[in-house]
């Protein structure tokens, strides 16, 4: 067919059937890469807990959550604290990132199969951000504690009022931002790990404290297994109790069904 045609638009024909071709090819690399980085994955065994990955929340700060950490070693736990780029206040897919190259790190230093995230308040959606870009096989068990996934009113006012004082961090965690409707679209804890949100009734930092329910998790406030418990947004990876409970719910096996006959327990433990 070719050989009828002038040279000049045979050149023609040529270019465009090689625009055909290279376009083919980014559609079906395109393709594949969405396919290999869907959010499902088969769900991770129970049993075999692997080392724990602690990531900080707004900010960035480690002390409490390191506290938290030292727990988990004392339970015989291998327990990082994750550092956050540009103090935890940056966007979250760069802090994703980060905690995606810890978890090859400790996958690589420990052999297993598996770790368990524990993510405090913001912490815990950079761990729902990086699960869900299609690394739900290798999490046993995500486990956040005070974590806006629905968005917090704290980040609505700030980027209404101040919105120079509110990096990209703050206004991802507003309640209608476009990194919290995406991610919360669909199925909010994707099939591989188990999931398990703590927080507490009294938080006045995470606004409504109830921000942190996740569909499909267990849903567990502090107060439920002890009615009487003071425990506020900066206590939770500090307090005795809430330590204790975070311990139960990354032992073997599923998420524990904790209520109020297990307060005194946990309490005496602490």
């Amino acid at each position: 067919m070719l050989a009828g045609l002038s040279p000049a638009r045979r050149r023609v024909v040529l270019a465009l059937l090689a625009i055909v071709v290279v376009a083919a090819g980014i559609l079906t690399g395109a393709l594949v890469s969405r396919s290999s980085s869907g959010p499902a994955g088969d769900p991770v065994a129970q049993d075999r807990p692997g080392p724990v990955l602690l990531v900080p929340g707004y900010g960035g700060a480690t002390g409490a959550v390191q506290e938290l950490a030292d727990v988990l070693t004392d339970a015989g736990r291998d327990a990082t604290v994750v550092g956050m780029p540009g103090d935890g206040t940056g966007d979250l897919g760069r802090s994703a990132a980060t905690l995606g190259r810890a978890v090859d790190a400790a996958l690589a230093r420990t052999g297993a199969s598996s770790v368990d995230l524990v993510g405090y308040s913001a912490g815990g959606v950079v761990a729902r951000l990086w699960v869900a870009d299609g690394h739900a096989d290798v999490v046993r068990r995500v486990l956040t504690l005070g974590s806006p996934h629905h968005g917090t009113s704290l980040a609505d006012l700030a980027g209404d009022l101040a919105p120079g004082q509110c990096p990209p961090g703050c206004q991802q965690l507003a309640g209608d931002s476009p990194l919290l409707t995406g991610l919360n679209r669909g199925d909010e804890t994707p099939a591989g790990p188990t999931w398990v949100s703590i927080w507490t009734t009294q938080d006045q930092t995470v606004t409504p404290p109830d921000s942190a329910r996740l569909d499909g998790a267990l849903n567990l406030t502090v107060q439920s297994v002890c009615a009487d418990a003071q425990v506020d947004h900066g206590d939770l990876p500090v307090d005795p109790l809430v330590q204790q409970i975070v311990v139960a719910e990354l032992g073997p096996g599923e998420p524990a069904e904790l209520g109020p006959a297990d307060c005194t327990r946990l309490r005496v433990s602490a």
